[in-house]
């Protein structure tokens, strides 16, 4: 009724010319979707091309196809509606406001949102890497949207959320080929020092993992090497340097340690343990 009676009271010249307007905003309204609906299906195809070149997680894939496409979908709908004479802003002071709202009701998980978000993309570690972070350290069995899930030694689960993950300190044990196993041993004083060191390098020579000379793909990999490192409280301290494929590290450690023990037992070396003399003074 209202809308009837603004139509009675309009004079027939101002009517024509808003009926005009309004064809012209409709027709031109139309015109823009259908080539806005083309130009998204162009634009979303192009994102799925670049995305499936990047080699971009899967998981992902289909996430950030989607926003692009409700992004430019809304894009469209705010340029049509401005096309035909309605007021934007408070449409988009309205989505603002949402967005506000849903930002600080959600704020945790958005983070660990926009952190798997990064993990995806930028791919500090992948699935099968052997990781330490947040305190844990075990085998990245699979990463999540939200939450990165591991698999530690002793085959329990642990579940770190990707916030976290993506913004603090991380050990990626499984990104370099080779890694070097630091080992210190001590000998009672008056042991035969070159003995020492000969009995090491005969051990390290017979180990296959170890590395015995440098090689060309990486410059920091070198030869086994065994020196003094300290004169401690009790007796003194060897360290020994050894280096494998990152895969043999465990295998290269509890050999040197068990075969070096033994060995040097066998040798006649004593190993120092800390030992306190107590002196009782009888005054009487």
């Amino acid at each position: 009724m209202v809308f009837e009676k603004l139509l009675s009271t309009m004079p027939y010249d101002q009517l024509m010319s808003w009926a005009l307007t309004f064809c012209k905003n409709a027709i031109l309204a139309v015109i823009i979707y259908i080539i806005g609906r083309w130009l998204i299906k162009w634009a979303t195809r192009l994102v799925m091309k670049m995305l499936e070149r990047s080699n971009v997680d899967p998981s992902l894939f289909s996430f950030l196809s989607s926003i692009v496409s409700v992004a430019l979908w809304l894009s469209l709908a705010i340029v049509i509606i401005s096309v035909l004479g309605i007021e934007t802003s408070s449409f988009i002071a309205l989505f603002a406001s949402a967005g506000v709202a849903i930002g600080m009701a959600l704020s945790g998980t958005l983070q660990n949102f926009a952190g798997g978000v990064m993990i995806l993309l930028f791919k500090p570690f992948k699935v099968g890497d052997y990781i330490e972070a947040q305190g844990y350290a075990g085998t990245v069995k699979e990463i999540q949207i939200f939450n990165t899930i591991l698999r530690t030694t002793d085959a329990q689960t642990i579940i770190i959320p990707n916030g976290g993950l993506s913004t603090g300190s991380m050990k990626n044990y499984s990104t370099e080929k080779y890694r070097r196993v630091d080992l210190a041993f001590q000998v009672a004083y008056g042991s035969d020092l070159d003995e020492v060191k000969q009995a090491i390098a005969e051990i390290q020579a017979a180990c296959p993992q170890i590395i015995k000379e440098s090689v060309a793909d990486s410059p920091v990999v070198a030869a086994p090497w065994i020196g003094l490192s300290a004169l401690g409280d009790s007796g003194l301290q060897v360290n020994t340097r050894s280096w494998c494929l990152g895969p043999d590290y465990w295998t290269v450690y509890f050999y040197m340690n068990e075969t070096v023990y033994q060995q040097l037992r066998t040798r006649g070396f004593m190993f120092p343990f800390n030992r306190m003399d107590v002196a009782i003074v009888n005054k009487a």
